[in-house]
């Protein structure tokens, strides 16, 4: 197995998932082209993403201050959401979401690229009811796609946070990266304790994702936004294209 190969993909993925939430864009392929056939690079990647998590967590704590209250209510959400997932993914075949999937990926691009207002104050007592449910409802969706197989599922998040919550990009970064480490890393005790997960290659990835996904919370906080966010919605557009091919 090439360890080298798997560690500069985790470090491609921890840095493109810490900023954009494509880090499977990097790392699933490269557990492919060692060898492993596709449930267990799945459940291999999901593990390894662990780490991804961690390190965007860490690096994005000055864009988490104030968040908690809204964290601590759409978190049990997303863990649920994310051990749906996994279960989802242990008990039905991997297609299920192949020809969904590029739809909305797509659609969260183009909601990311297009224009939307100005940051809000996070006071969730001035949002309606059915506004609220609705975003709880949306979250607990993605994290169950998350933890069937994640590709760019915080794509969605970040889409869902930048046009509901009106949140600057860095801070709906920092809200995705939290919400999608805790879908990911429900999933994977789930995967660690009945799936055949490649535990050499967990290491390898892991330990690139949690170097790159340090540092792109940085790029967040410092690079232009207006710049990273088409960027952001570009690449996801092109991975929609790509995996829409495939599917149909």
């Amino acid at each position: 197995m090439n360890w080298l190969l798997l560690f500069v993909a985790g470090i491609a993925g921890g840095l493109t998932g810490s900023i954009a939430g494509l880090a499977s864009v990097a790392t699933y392929p490269a557990l492919l082209a060692v060898g492993l056939p596709p449930v267990t690079a799945n459940v291999t990647n999901t593990v390894a993403l662990v780490f991804n998590g961690v390190g965007s967590i860490l690096g994005s704590r000055p864009e988490l201050k104030g968040q908690g209250r809204f964290l601590l209510r759409i978190a049990p959400l997303t863990l649920l959401g994310g051990a749906a997932g996994a279960l989802l993914l242990l008990s039905t075949p991997a297609e299920g979401f192949e020809k969904v999937v590029p739809i909305l990926l797509g659609g969260a691009s183009l909601a990311i690229v297009l224009p939307h207002k100005p940051p809000a104050a996070d006071d969730t007592s001035r949002r309606s009811r059915t506004v609220l449910i609705l975003e709880g409802v949306a979250v607990f969706a993605i994290a169950v796609y998350g933890g069937y197989f994640g590709a760019a599922a915080g794509v969605l998040l970040l889409a869902l946070f930048l046009r509901m919550r009106h949140a600057t990009l860095a801070h709906a970064n920092a809200s995705k990266n939290v919400l999608l480490g805790l879908s990911n890393g429900v999933a994977a005790v789930i995967f660690a304790a009945v799936a055949p997960v490649q535990w050499g290659a967990v290491a390898a990835l892991g330990a690139g994702c949690l170097l790159g996904s340090r540092l792109g919370p940085v790029v967040v906080r410092h690079a232009p936004t207006t710049p990273l966010r088409l960027l952001i919605g570009a690449a996801g557009l092109a991975l929609a294209i790509a995996l829409a091919i495939d599917a149909y």
